[in-house]
């Protein structure tokens, strides 16, 4: 009888899984429209506790986040802003010392001659055609471009809503979600999302701090070192590091770039390499041990297949996401595997650990 309920339970998860594969592109803006719903939670509560109504509290969680938006995108906003266009107009120039003093550099140094048709402006004018070719198949896909720029506006444009309402019965749902599991397994569910909440709340307000130190190293760094743009750099680096390594392989990338101008860019060069490894390892060794803590768990390859895998069923915001479902997902596992050790200790003794306690 068991085993029939076990196959049941593998058949309903299995269908489970299809379901919400056909559905991903339908469920990303209700996923993170919860997951925001999730962060501004307590706020709201703390509000209400001041004797806020529910939804003033509500409106006045989304009013804090805007003026917080509102006053980082004035106070940052323009310098960020003014060294954004100003790479982007000495682009041209970078361009142009590439081909006219790196590429030669390069040359010499490998022995290897140069004809004419090297170089992007020569690139540029011997595929002219292949351009061309190329911008009339993008033209013909413009119809199933337009389709998921639709499907991808719309999602903006309904995660706000759907985050207003799900903060507002944030604590309804919930109470009707625990009163509706059986009583037999209420305890242990509700253990487990009390531990899938600490984590996850760990690793989001840990993440924010670490993109924060990480914008706030770059940023300083470079501009020690005298890079161009340094601010813009180091900024865009820093909020894009929630993806492991990301940061680090944009922000070297870019920062090179802005090296080429410059008439002795070795020691440049050699100092954006040094300001990016120092704020690695210091990324690895203080920042997210102390900010994020030992409570998710993940090895740095599943990691990386959390967000690869994020990205293949829910795209961009499935990236967003990979991480912390991946983080409750440990938690789920890690229950499983303490109660398989407790249910067959002797394979906790042939592994050499200690049998996990019954907790209740």
């Amino acid at each position: 009888m068991k085993s029939d309920n076990r196959i049941a339970w593998l058949i309903a998860l299995g269908l489970s899984g299809w379901v919400l594969y056909k559905l991903a592109p339908v469920l990303t803006p209700f996923i993170a429209a919860g997951l925001l719903a999730y962060i501004g939670d307590p706020l709201a509560d703390r509000l209400q506790r001041l004797r806020f109504p529910r939804t003033l509290a509500v409106v006045a969680v989304f009013l804090l986040t805007f003026l917080f938006l509102g006053l980082l995108v004035l106070l940052v906003g323009p310098l960020v802003k003014q060294q954004i266009s100003a790479l982007f107009a000495a682009l041209p120039a970078i361009m142009g010392q590439i081909e006219q003093v790196w590429l030669p550099r390069i040359a010499e140094f490998t022995n290897i001659e140069l004809g004419d048709d090297v170089g992007i402006s020569a690139f540029l004018a011997n595929y002219s055609d292949m351009a061309g070719s190329w911008a009339g198949k993008a033209l013909s896909s413009v119809t199933s471009t337009g389709s998921m720029l639709a499907a991808a506006v719309m999602s903006l444009f309904l995660i706000p809503i759907l985050t207003f309402y799900l903060l507002r019965d944030w604590d309804f749902i919930v109470s009707h979600l625990r009163a509706l599991l059986p009583d037999s397994q209420r305890e242990t569910v509700v253990r487990l999302a009390q531990e899938s909440d600490d984590v996850l709340g760990a690793f989001l307000r840990g993440q924010l701090l670490v993109m924060i130190a990480l914008a706030i190293i770059y940023s300083l760094g470079l501009s020690l070192v005298g890079i161009k743009f340094a601010i813009a750099i180091g900024v865009v680096s820093g909020l894009v590091s929630f993806v492991p390594y990301l940061g680090f392989v944009f922000g070297i990338a870019l920062a090179s770039l802005t090296v080429a101008l410059e008439p002795e860019p070795l020691w440049l060069l050699l100092g954006v390499l040094a300001t990016f490894t120092i704020a690695q390892v210091l990324e690895g060794t203080v920042l997210t041990p102390k900010l994020v803590g030992d409570q998710i768990g993940l090895h740095p390859v599943l990691v990386i297949f959390a967000i690869a895998a994020g990205g293949q069923l829910f795209g961009f915001f499935g990236i967003l996401l990979a991480l912390p479902a991946a983080a409750v997902l440990s938690v789920l596992v890690r229950f499983a595997y303490d109660r398989y050790l407790r249910e067959h200790p002797e394979v906790a003794i042939d592994l050499g650990v200690e049998v996990p306690r019954d907790p209740d």
